[in-house]
């Protein structure tokens, strides 16, 4: 009797399975043979359904460290908003993969359909300033890739220390570093080349985000450099420098510093103005008075223009024009500085304000800004520590503003992503972005600021 019972018992088990069974077959959609490098994110997004429903059309997902390989098959059921139809329903066209691909990469998931891989190759120790300044750095790329993620978009994220020193051939041969979609880095011109090609022969973009001296940015379209050399940055700000100011009265003061490197630029800005017939005067901080004043237009705007970055010159600099405003009331003067002075602002900002200061810079950090307050609270949160004082700029920020520039465009427009003007409509803490296409080669940040120190106690940035 007892052996009747089991074996009744056993018939209804194999019933009860054999239904579920059917049931569970009867939402799938259909079978898909898993490929190289893809992951469970990227197949959901492909086919339009949740993570978890695809996890509960295959229960061996829930296995512990289970893994997708290649050639595997898996079951791919309907949306669970969606009615069952009698044939599978291909992804849609948004979601399909590119119908022509570069590598083998871009065989799976476009990547604007699943996770962005990242790469940071940077100097990322404590050793000495390059590591600190990098470690900020990306820690600020942490921070905007965690905003993103608020914003329904993934990242995936792998970094390698690649100090001064190493050879960063040792970091490309890591597997993972194929698979990524972009990497930030170098911080050395010795690695531009072996990483180029690298990124070349694997279709990634490069993101250099600091100055760098490379003439691969000319040659290489993989290459993002944001930082121009001093001489591009020369000739961009003369060039604004004159659309704005052709009609005020120059005037260069040399400031007898022996260590300065700004001869290159007044130079440059003087052959400019000579060209446009425009008048100009050059005096000495050791002039006399009377001889200091006679360099002054009494009927136009005078622009002031120094030939040192140093925080003694300035200061003597701003001493002298004290001295003549208060004999000279009527005189009107403006100051054009540099970026180097954004240094000093806690002690010369009221100077700044009073000779209504203009200072280029790719770069900004309002410190007095909510935007800028959030994100240094949220950084002591995360990291317990503040970011490096007096630092300009504020590598975090960079590093959020970098990172969230280039990823969201990335997830919008993927390996199409040019970073051109209003591509991605987001607005930075502290860095703008512009980028143009140098030729046949990579892309160049173009955007800087004038940071406009107002008479009425007021800061504008100024974009161009």
């Amino acid at each position: 009797m007892k052996r009747i019972i089991r074996y009744i018992t056993l018939a209804v088990l194999l019933v009860l399975t054999t239904e579920t069974a059917l049931a569970q077959q009867s939402r799938i959609r259909e079978r898909h043979e898993v490929k190289r490098k893809e992951t469970i994110f990227g197949i959901s997004r492909m086919y339009g359904i949740t993570i978890q429903e695809l996890i509960d059309a295959n229960p061996e997902m829930n296995t512990p460290g289970y893994e997708l390989k290649k050639g595997d098959y898996i079951n791919i059921p309907w949306p669970k908003n969606q009615p069952q139809a009698d044939t599978p329903q291909q992804p849609t066209a948004s979601a399909q993969q590119p119908s022509s691909v570069a590598r083998p990469k871009n065989e799976e998931v476009d990547v604007r359909n699943r996770e962005v891989r990242i790469g940071v190759m940077l100097p990322l120790h404590k050793v000495n300033g390059d590591g600190k300044r990098m470690l900020e750095y990306y820690r600020g790329i942490l921070m905007a890739c965690d905003s993103l993620r608020a914003n329904n978009i993934s990242t995936d994220i792998r970094a390698w220390n690649v100090a001064e020193d190493t050879d960063i051939n040792t970091f490309l041969a890591d597997p993972k570093a194929a698979e990524c979609d972009v990497i930030f880095g170098p911080l050395y011109s010795k690695m531009v080349k072996p990483l180029g090609d690298f990124a070349t022969q694997h279709d990634i973009k490069v993101f250099i985000p600091f100055s760098i001296n490379s003439h691969e940015i000319l040659i290489n379209r993989h290459l993002m450099q944001v930082y121009q050399p001093p001489t591009e940055q020369n000739e961009l700000v003369i060039d604004h420098f004159l659309e704005r100011f052709s009609d005020t009265h120059p005037v260069f003061i040399d400031c007898n510093d022996t260590t300065s490197q700004k001869g290159i630029f007044t130079f440059g800005l003087r052959r400019r103005l000579e060209a446009k017939n425009i008048a100009y005067k050059i005096t000495n901080l050791n002039s006399s008075d009377g001889m200091f004043y006679s360099s002054f237009s009494p009927t136009k705007r005078n622009m002031v223009i120094l030939n040192t970055g140093r925080s003694k010159e300035l200061n003597a600099a701003m001493a002298k024009l004290n001295g003549l405003r208060l004999a000279h009331p009527e005189l009107r003067i403006s100051v054009f500085g540099y970026t180097e002075w954004m240094l000093y602002t806690r002690h010369q900002l009221e100077n700044f304000y009073k000779f209504d200061t203009y200072i280029p810079a790719p770069f900004y950090t309002d410190l007095s800004s909510p935007r800028t307050e959030r994100i240094m609270q949220k950084y002591r949160w995360n990291f317990h520590c503040d970011m490096m004082p007096n630092a300009l700029p504020r590598f975090a920020i960079t590093g959020f503003d970098h990172a969230y520039f280039l990823l969201k465009g990335i997830h919008i427009y993927g390996k199409n992503f040019t970073g051109g003007s209003g591509m991605v409509g987001y607005t930075p803490i502290q860095t703008p972005l512009h980028f143009e296409r140098i030729g046949n080669g990579g892309l160049k940040n173009r955007s800087m600021f004038f940071v406009h120190y107002m008479p009425e106690r007021k800061t504008e940035t100024i974009k161009f």
